[in-house]
């Protein structure tokens, strides 16, 4: 299976599901991927300074909100990270695309059976809370880029 970004795609649970970066010009489920998406607009070193911009933005807001930082943004399929949040009408709501590949990272307090989840493209950045095994989520912050 051919990749845009370079990585090992064999290790990937869901590479069954997954149409290939090359062949499916960056949208390997269906929808754009970020990484390939940058890549292919302004190669590797393009990729990198974004996902490290976006890296400094997401640690500011996390000070900003007393949680720790991130120490690295990994590709992650929409459906994955995609929780059902609960809105004040009382229904709960997707708000990601299964499809797309974002990028995000999870901080984890074990010791308390709480977990900050981070996903983020070029144009937003969604920080949540759950419980550790993704029940109970909440957003934290929703801001756009």
């Amino acid at each position: 299976m051919g990749t845009i970004c370079g990585a090992d795609c064999t290790k990937c649970a869901m590479k069954d599901s997954c149409g290939g970066c090359v062949k499916t010009g960056g949208c390997p489920f269906g929808e754009p991927c970020i990484a390939a998406q940058y890549i292919k607009l302004g190669g590797m070193e393009s990729y990198k300074r974004f996902k490290d911009e976006l890296l400094s933005e997401i640690n500011a807001l996390l000070k900003s909100l007393d949680i720790p930082g991130a120490e690295k943004l990994y590709e992650l399929q929409g459906s994955y990270v995609n929780l059902e949040y609960p809105i004040p009408s009382g229904k709960n709501v997707k708000l990601l695309d299964d499809k797309k590949i974002y990028l995000g990272c999870q901080i984890e307090f074990g010791d308390v059976g709480v977990c900050y989840g981070v996903v983020a493209d070029a144009g937003f950045i969604l920080i949540c809370s759950y419980s550790v095994n993704g029940s109970e989520p909440e957003i934290v912050m929703y801001k756009r880029r």
